[in-house]
């Protein structure tokens, strides 16, 4: 079961973010990256992919996010 968005989104600042629309936005994001990261196991294991194997593809993925930042 995947977890529902946090709460309490960190700012850089260390306080929460407050703004609604962000939060809508980060909120709306999670539900689709989760949706996407479920299909995507799913697909793996019924085409016959070990499921650990396949979080692991899934954690390299997201371990190797770029950061909009250092692109600067």
């Amino acid at each position: 079961m995947i977890p529902p968005p946090p709460t309490h989104w960190p700012g850089l600042d260390g306080n929460a973010v407050g703004c609604r629309e962000k939060l809508k936005m980060l909120a709306e994001n999670h539900a689709e990256v989760a949706q996407v990261l479920q299909d995507a196991f799913e697909d793996a294991i019924l085409m016959g992919v070990d499921e650990q194997a396949m979080r692991d593809v899934l954690a390299g993925i997201v371990a190797g996010l770029e950061s909009p930042k250092r692109a600067s």
